[in-house]
């Protein structure tokens, strides 16, 4: 539909242009267009051209429309200021034109001509200028002259369509006309006239040249990478030659001379593996004559060699544990011409100097890594292998880079000079600034929490050089880390900077991944924005926060970036808020749009401070006050109130004492004879008179210890009689006493059921005289007189026993007898004394 379409389009348009041409231009063919005073004129001549109508011959049928039209054809004349104007006209049968200006020229002489014959066996041919276009068909005749009335010419013409600047004559010249001389002349001419170049003379040697050499080889000797051999076939006469040889990738040939070759040349000093262009051209005189054309060209690639040159060498440390360290060795590949052929392999030394520990590996990468021993002094050596052999090794020393302090370059400085590199300065480490033996400026990109890391490049600079251009292997928009090593013969220092060449705003801002609340700060923690996202190196962190739902301006904390650093705490919001927390990052291009936002409520921590201050003062106060006795004994004795019943001590048993058990053993030892003892004392059958005499004792009355009931104080204290026990001031009479009553008075009266129903057995005798220093007051004992015992004194002793029971706070029950509590020296296991003479009444 469309081809259908454009059709009729077409002949639409075509209608349109006959119908214009048929109103305004009626072409008549039927009369005669004359012009003097020629046809054809002279460039600035003036013409006359006529048109007349043969009679009774008309174009149209209105007469006032007859009228002469000049056509120009550019195909045919060009034409150029045509100017005109009608001088006549006869009644619509004639018209007549006068015209000026026709630019139809005459031919120039011809020029700069030129004659050659290929080889031996070629034929002459010349070529030559033509000079200015004529625009009339021109006639160029060349012809040839030479010895014995040689005659040779052709020819050939030009018009619009067609130039003519080159003719063969098809003749040979053989090498006998070798001495000759030859003249050449071309010929111009068209119908506005004539011209002829000047005489040009030639020799046989100016006008014949050889062919181009063919048949190129080339042959390496003995496999040689530097010399070769290169063959060719010439022509017979062909006495010198020129050979142009380049490696590939070179822009400049290197020339040799060959004289009397006979297709045969050796060329020296040639790069091992590299493929190298070979071209040769011929002369068949030394001095005279011209040169063949260049060859077709030879490529080929010279042989391999042994390796040369030394591998530039770096290394890195990092520590494993306590007595291992890792080692990465990184070293630049050879260039071709040092590499010399394909290199192989790498050959990794490791030696310690001492010991003597060589550790040896091979590898196809330009980098090593390895472990060694923290102690000793290694040396890394690193040497490349090709078919041919190895090249010389790399010794580096491997020392603490960073080790040495004093060695440190300082004001270490990196800005980009333009868009393509980065200048990095420094000042020399002070007073060590002899001590160093060469700078070594490493850098690498920066990418943190990347497994893969990228290699480092480095340059060597020397050590009067405190500056290096840095524009191999880097790229824009990329953060590189810059270190600055100084090293000396066994020590090592280094200052570190981050540079780029070109920065812009980072796509987006770092990741909140935690907050966590320590102490009296939070800890924000976060990942660093991805590698390719960070558009150059990242100046600082700002972390920003604010209340909810607030509209005041956020807070914020700038933080300087270091790309091991991956949280920081805050310390400046309020407990139980809720804040919102986002970050961002900073380049020298300006601030990123803000990462993801986290909300969070701080809970608060206790003062310890506060705490431990106020714990302090209460025992201070709490020592202060149980200083005093009388608050001591007030919260003793409300504490043994509350203490459990069962952890009350129960009431000693005296069988369970030491005496007890070694006393069967010293009975045996000191048994009394059986007949003394009966003789010693007689039978109840024959009582002995038992004669009493009466002595008088002076007695001293001896206060009692007194227990205080619960709630009496001091001042209701008063002693009665019953307090009183009267003591024997005559030491002997006392004896006698004790010697008297051992038999007759039980010393003790002891609680012997823990059942609190139980009662109190009855005493043998009533005792008179108790010694103080012979019966302590001890609580679980009674004295031996209880029964003496006035009843208000009884009546107390029952009474502080019940109101003890009653005032128990404890909470658990009581599972054995309490014991009685009585004041005064306790009473202990060790102290116990029994009378021997008691033992033996007993008996009898």
């Amino acid at each position: 539909m469309a081809h259908t379409v454009r059709e009729c389009w077409l002949a639409l348009i075509f209608l349109l242009m006959w119908l214009l041409i048929k109103a305004n231009i009626d072409v008549c063919k039927l009369g005669t267009v004359t012009v003097q005073p020629a046809p054809v004129i002279p460039l600035g001549s003036a013409a006359n051209i006529s048109c007349s109508l043969n009679p009774k011959q008309r174009c149209s049928n209105h007469p006032s429309s007859n009228k002469l039209t000049l056509l120009k054809f550019v195909n045919d004349v060009h034409v150029e200021n045509l100017h005109g104007k009608k001088v006549h006209d006869h009644s619509g049968h004639s018209s007549t034109f006068q015209v000026t200006n026709l630019s139809l020229v005459a031919p120039e002489p011809p020029q700069n001509i030129s004659c050659v014959q290929e080889g031996e066996h070629g034929t002459v041919a010349c070529s030559w200028n033509s000079g200015k276009v004529t625009y009339l068909k021109t006639y160029y005749t060349l012809q040839l002259t030479g010895p014995n009335n040689l005659t040779c010419q052709n020819q050939c013409y030009s018009d619009n369509r067609q130039s003519c600047s080159h003719l063969d004559l098809g003749i040979n010249l053989t090498p006998d006309l070798t001495e000759s001389r030859f003249i050449v002349r071309v010929t111009a001419i068209n119908d506005l006239g004539n011209s002829s170049s000047l005489p040009r003379m030639f020799t046989f040697l100016d006008i014949v040249r050889p062919l181009p050499p063919w048949d190129i080889r080339i042959n390496f000797l003995n496999a040689s990478g530097s010399r070769c051999t290169l063959k060719w076939e010439d022509e017979g006469q062909v006495v010198l030659n020129r050979l142009r040889y380049q490696p590939l990738n070179s822009t400049s040939w290197n020339m040799v001379n060959a004289t009397n070759a006979k297709g045969r040349y050796d060329l020296q000093d040639l790069r091992p593996f590299t493929e190298y262009e070979f071209q040769i051209s011929s002369k068949l005189h030394l001095s005279e004559g011209s040169w063949s054309n260049w060859s077709e060209s030879l490529r080929t690639r010279t042989p391999e060699e042994e390796p040369v040159g030394t591998l530039d060498i770096w290394y890195m440390k990092q520590d494993i544990d306590y007595d291992r360290q890792q080692i990465s060795l990184f070293w630049k590949s050879l260039n071709p011409s040092e590499a010399r052929g394909k290199i192989l392999h790498y050959q990794v030394t490791l030696q310690e100097v001492t010991k003597k520990t060589t550790l040896q590996n091979t590898t196809r990468h330009t980098s090593w890594t390895g472990v060694i021993p923290k102690t000793g002094t290694w040396i890394a050596s690193v040497s490349a292998a090709n078919s041919k052999g190895a090249s010389a090794p790399t010794r580096i020393n491997i020392v603490d880079l960073c080790g040495t302090g004093l060695l440190a370059p300082h004001q270490v400085s990196a800005k980009s000079e333009n868009m393509d590199n980065i200048m990095v300065t420094w000042q020399p480490p002070g007073k060590a600034a002899s001590a160093v033996r060469e700078y070594i400026v490493e850098w690498r990109a920066l990418q943190p929490e990347s497994i893969i890391k990228f290699p480092p490049h480095w340059l060597r600079i020397p050590p009067y050089n405190m500056s290096a251009l840095l524009s191999e292997n880097i790229k824009p928009y990329i953060c590189y880390e810059i270190q600055i090593h100084a090293l000396s013969e066994d020590q090592g220092g280094c200052s570190s900077i981050r540079g780029d060449f070109r920065h812009k705003v980072p796509l987006s801002g770092p990741h909140i991944t935690a907050i966590t609340e320590k102490k009296e700060s939070l800890l924000i923690s976060w990942t660093h924005i991805p590698f390719l996202e960070q558009r150059g190196c990242i100046l600082h962190y700002r972390i920003y926060w604010k209340e909810r739902d607030s509209t005041a301006q956020p807070e914020l904390c700038e933080i300087q970036y270091r790309h091991s650093q991956n949280s920081h705490p805050i310390s400046s919001l309020q407990p139980r808020v809720t804040y919102v927390l986002w970050m961002t990052a900073v380049t020298a291009a300006g601030e990123s749009p803000q990462g993801n936002e986290r909300e969070f409520c701080p809970q608060g921590k206790v003062n310890w401070k506060t705490f431990v201050i106020s714990s302090i003062c209460i025992a201070i106060i709490m020592v202060g006050t149980f200083s005093i006795r009388y608050f001591r004994q007030k919260a003793f004795t409300l504490l043994s109130t509350l203490k459990p019943q069962w952890y009350s001590r129960t009431i000693p048993d005296p069988a369970n004492s030491t005496w007890v058990k070694k006393f069967p053993i010293m009975e045996e030892q000191i048994q009394p004879p059986t007949d003394d003892l009966l003789m010693a004392w007689p039978t109840p059958q024959e009582p002995e008179p038992l004669i009493i005499n009466e002595v008088l004792y002076q007695m001293i009355p001896v206060r009692q210890p007194y227990c205080f009931k619960r709630g009496q104080g001091f001042q209701g204290y008063s002693t009665s009689k019953e307090d009183k026990i009267y003591i024997a001031t005559n030491p002997q009479a006392a004896g006698t006493l004790r010697a008297e009553t051992r038999q007759l008075v039980n010393l003790y009266k002891v609680l012997g059921s823990r059942d609190p129903d139980s009662k109190l057995g009855s005493l043998t005798s009533p005792l008179t005289v108790t010694p103080v220093n012979y019966l302590p007051s001890h609580e679980g004992y009674l004295p031996s007189n209880i029964e003496d015992l006035s009843p208000h004194e009884a009546d107390s002793t029952d009474s502080l026993e019940l109101e003890h029971q009653h005032i128990s706070l404890s909470i658990f029950a009581s599972s054995s007898l309490r014991p009685l509590t009585f004041c005064g020296e306790r009473l202990t296991l060790d102290r116990l004394k029994m009378g021997y003479d008691s033992l033996l009444s007993n008996e009898a």
